[in-house]
């Protein structure tokens, strides 16, 4: 199983949170989703990942993406 992470800006709370897991669940091959709010992090775990699919379904919860981190 692979995984990716990605440094999120604009996530301040728990509705930020649910608005990300729930689009970027929604990408086909992801099984699960981790966001730290504190960190402003999210990694994703799943197979066949397509990192533009899961950077685009960030960007439609309404929030910015950076470059993936080193997982």
């Amino acid at each position: 199983m692979a995984q990716k992470q990605y440094t999120v800006t604009g996530m301040s709370c728990a509705h930020c949170v649910a608005s990300v897991t729930e689009e970027v669940s929604e990408v086909p091959g992801v099984t699960e989703v981790v966001v730290d709010l504190a960190a402003n992090a999210v990694t994703v775990h799943g197979t066949g990942l397509d990192d533009a699919l899961v950077r685009a379904a960030i960007v439609e919860a309404g929030y910015g993406v950076e470059e993936p981190a080193a997982a």
